[in-house]
């Protein structure tokens, strides 16, 4: 690491060669990076970026954290990142395609990767296969969710990496940030809403503009799903719309298995 000349507490404070990577995604997440107009500069005097194709044209493969954003769809992109891992000393996941396959993800639920290329791309040939987290193929050492990932908390997370402080997300609900405010419950406005059951640290971003929740952060901790689905029921919110919402980016996937499980078994109520 290069000495950036800042002390914090009287500590000399480095700054860690930074990359920044994508795979299949709309680089969304980048993009929410470079448009932080106010704080870019105080943000960027933090590490030394060494490769960022949105942001330079200059690359160099000497870094100490990668930020990947994008899920795996292809061969090509599953050797890319592991090669990517074997360079970075902290891999870190960026955003929702990353972290649970994101949006990317919902072609999976088809089964017939066929039939979707061809209903997508027609006779063009066109390399993909069933779409899957950066945990799939190699160990991650860092999640930031979102879709898009929330500027403010990107920054907070670097300046722990740097400062060497411990990363913690929230482990209660979206719901808990948006009732904080005072808003009006969505549910009571007859709005669908997965924050009861949504992991927190967006600070209530959707519905503090009056959007439901759709769970792109993936579960809280210990997400009440049997009394998240008494709520919905007791709002008369169709069942079947929270499950589309539940799979849309691909953080629910294991639980929505095991109610799928239950199911099967006769065992929900």
């Amino acid at each position: 690491m290069e000495k950036g000349g800042r002390s914090y507490l009287g500590v000399e404070i480095k700054r860690p060669r930074v990359a920044f990577f994508e795979l299949s995604s709309c680089e969304g997440c980048q993009l929410q990076i470079l448009n932080n107009e106010a704080s870019l500069l105080s943000f960027l005097s933090l590490v030394e970026i060494v490769n960022f194709r949105e942001a330079m044209s200059i690359r160099s493969d000497d870094y100490e954290i990668a930020f990947v954003e994008g899920s795996v769809t292809r061969a090509d992109e599953e050797e890319r990142l592991k090669r990517i891992r074997k360079r970075a000393g902290v891999l870190v996941a960026l955003g929702s395609c990353a972290c649970f396959g994101g949006v990317n993800q919902l072609k999976n639920r088809f089964n017939d990767l066929e039939w979707v290329k061809h209903e997508v791309y027609g006779d063009h040939p066109v390399e993909t296969r069933e779409v899957q987290p950066l945990s799939a193929f190699v160990e991650v050492d860092l999640s930031i969710y979102g879709c898009p990932v929330k500027k403010e908390e990107v920054e907070q997370i670097v300046t722990n990496l740097v400062l060497g402080k411990s990363v913690d997300h929230p482990r209660y609900p979206v719901c808990m940030e948006c009732t904080a405010k005072g808003n009006t419950c969505l549910f009571e406005l007859g709005e669908p809403c997965l924050g009861p059951i949504t992991r927190a640290g967006c600070d209530s971003w959707c519905p503090d503009n009056r959007m439901g929740c759709w769970g792109c952060r993936g579960p809280a901790d210990e997400a009440n799903i049997i009394q998240f689905r008494e709520v919905i029921r007791k709002h008369n919110i169709p069942e079947e719309v929270m499950l589309d919402r539940m799979e849309c980016f691909g953080g629910f996937r294991h639980i929505l298995k095991e109610m799928k499980g239950k199911q099967d078994k006769g065992q929900m109520e």
